[in-house]
């Protein structure tokens, strides 16, 4: 099959092999495999090809280069936003205050027409502000990959329905291609087309320059995909003619564990696992118990609304996880929906299409919560039934996670409204009618609101799971305490054991410490003690257990507790025990002989 479209040469394409879902998505990402993805086999055709040539050896060494330049990102870890530069609301894009001059600077200037075809000196050409030194800090050119860019394109028309050509591929590795897609991109669109999409896969530093220098792209659009900062914003509007609006979203997506595993080797023998247990809502959380991974993805689109026909940018840089062909097919898999085949057909609003990109992250939130539900349900059996402590440790992980996506989605519903509250101005042409205007509206408003109900859905899920890691963390710690109290219990007791101990050997010499003391006494050699030497043991008992005596009344008369009077009794029926000691000793005596000889009788 063969026909030609501007500068492009057709020519079929062998057909990739089917791969098996995110399993071979995730191997992909963790691995580096060498090969490229794939797309499924029902939703092939001959395709748009721009110098197409057999894989060479050059190619496998230009594989394993990416491979090794992935290695830093294996662990899929996502820089920290930097939103003062997200938006072109911010007078200074991507400024450092302390390095670069702020005195006085001559204004730039803006390109001549001729200037801004020449695409290679994007985004200078279109946007002087932006100097080479803001360029390079924000990365937007120098992070792109090298190597060969694909774009797949998805068109729908003015009926609403998508074109049944199947997945056009572009892909640009040398000059000649280059020269070839930018002609392309030249080329006038057919009158019927409503909306073209363009994913493009793997966007080289040349991509990006053609795509920003033919659509009029905001830079900012560039610099947030690459630095995965949230933005959304309206640019370059112009009442009942056309505007730009720019959504970056990050977004959180589950899958498989792969060859390699995403959390961190062990540095040292002697290393402890605290140190490997680090809170980083920045880094993929690993759910131990099915074996698969939460991480983020990233959903970058940019969308030019026109009145004849719309442009959607959805970019897709060779780490991020959700692949060109996987959203590509999903799009044009939406064509095939009765319900979105009405929503296409009924509205003139090419914002309908620009929705759809947002349910796919809805998706993936859906299927993430419904991992962490079973996950929840594993960790609280796992610390219920361990007496480990550690164990906890996986549940406060995991609360720092949940409480990091309230930011997400609270990024997440702000960009829907964003999209329900800025009114296409193409909308406003005279050629669109009042009652199409009004059934567009209508639908955009219906299915935003939908979109944000599901949105707080979510977040409820997220509460809901939040309060039960808090619930059981606090068992956690509940059932400890209650082992310590009982472990304090059996302590006091011993401790009351080894007192009553104690205080026996104290009574015990309490006993013989008055004859010690007259032993002693009796050992002195002095004539008021022993005048004439002759001192017997008769008087020694007499005087040790005299003072015995008095020594134990005293001891028991100064406690304020003892089994020899009753508890409360006041200081004379202390001093007074030992008759009322021999009292009650007597009348038990006397009681009990009465008893056995009533019993005789």
């Amino acid at each position: 099959m063969g026909r030609s479209m501007g500068a492009f040469s057709l020519a079929p394409r062998d057909p990739p092999s089917a791969v098996s879902g995110k399993r071979v998505f995730a191997s992909h990402l963790l691995a580096a495999m060498l090969e490229h993805h794939s797309i499924p086999m029902d939703t092939l055709s001959p395709s748009i090809s721009i110098g197409i040539s057999k894989k060479a050896g050059g190619d496998d060494t230009q594989k394993q280069s990416d491979s090794a330049n992935q290695e830093s990102c294996m662990l899929g870890k996502t820089p920290t936003p930097v939103y003062r530069h997200a938006t072109p609301s911010g007078p200074w894009p991507w400024m450092d205050f302390d390095e670069d001059v702020l005195g006085v600077t001559v204004p730039p200037q803006q390109a001549t027409e001729s200037e801004r075809k020449v695409w290679n000196r994007y985004p200078q050409s279109s946007f002087p502000n932006w100097t080479d030194t803001q360029v390079n800090r924000c990365k937007m050119l120098t992070e792109c990959p090298t190597g060969e860019s694909n774009v797949f394109k998805v068109d729908v028309f003015h009926d609403g329905k998508f074109s049944e050509e199947g997945p056009d591929l572009a892909t640009i590795k040398d000059s000649q291609t280059e020269a070839k897609f930018w002609g392309w991109l030249q080329d006038p669109r057919e009158d019927n087309i409503r909306v073209r999409t363009f994913f493009v896969k793997n966007m080289t530093k040349e991509v990006l320059q053609m795509l920003g220098a033919k659509y009029d792209v905001e830079p900012f659009f560039f610099s947030s995909l690459t630095n995965w900062i949230p933005s959304r914003y309206q640019e370059s509007l112009v009442p009942k003619k056309r505007d730009h609006i720019t959504i970056v979203l990050p977004f959180i997506r589950v899958i498989e564990a792969g060859p390699v595993s995403l959390r961190p080797q062990r540095k040292e023998a002697g290393s402890s696992e605290e140190d490997d247990q680090i809170i980083d809502t920045q880094s993929p959380l690993c759910l131990k118990s099915c074996d698969k991974y939460i991480l983020q993805d990233l959903l970058s689109v940019h969308m030019v609304r026109g009145v004849q026909s719309s442009t959607i940018i959805s970019c897709h840089p060779k780490l991020r996880r959700t692949t060109a062909e996987q959203l590509h097919s999903l799009i044009n898999r939406t064509g095939r929906s009765v319900y979105w085949s009405k929503i296409f057909n009924r509205s003139k609003d090419p914002t309908c299409l620009f929705l759809c990109f947002l349910w796919y992250a809805m998706y993936e939130w859906d299927e993430v919560f419904e991992n962490l539900y079973a996950h929840i349900n594993w960790l609280e059996q796992m610390v219920l039934s361990s007496e480990n402590i550690r164990e906890t440790r996986d549940l406060h992980i995991l609360h720092a996670h949940l409480l990091y996506y309230r930011t997400l989605l609270d990024d997440f519903r702000k960009s829907v409204v964003f999209v329900q509250e800025t009114v296409n101005p193409a909308m406003q042409d005279p050629s669109v009618t009042d009652n199409e205007r009004a059934e567009s509206e209508k639908i955009l408003k219906k299915e935003t609101d939908y979109l944000i109900s599901e949105i707080e859905r979510l977040e409820s899920q997220r509460m809901m799971q939040v309060m039960r890691l808090k619930n059981v963390i606090d068992l956690a710690f509940a059932t400890v305490n209650i082992d310590d109290s009982r472990y304090m219990k059996e302590l006091t007791i011993a401790t009351v054991r080894d007192s009553a101990a104690m205080k026996q050997i104290s009574y015990l010499t309490m006993v013989f410490l008055p004859a010690n003391f007259m032993a002693n006494v009796f050992s002195m050699n002095v004539v008021e003690i022993n005048p004439s030497g002759g001192e017997t043991l008769a008087h020694y008992i007499e005087g040790a257990v005299g003072l015995t005596l008095f020594a134990t009344w005293v001891a028991i008369a100064l406690q304020v507790e003892s089994n020899f009077f009753p508890q409360g009794s006041n200081v004379w029926r202390r001093v007074g025990w030992p008759v009322y000691y021999l009292w009650d000793c007597w009348l038990w005596v006397y009681h009990h002989i009465v008893g056995t000889k009533q019993k005789m009788t």
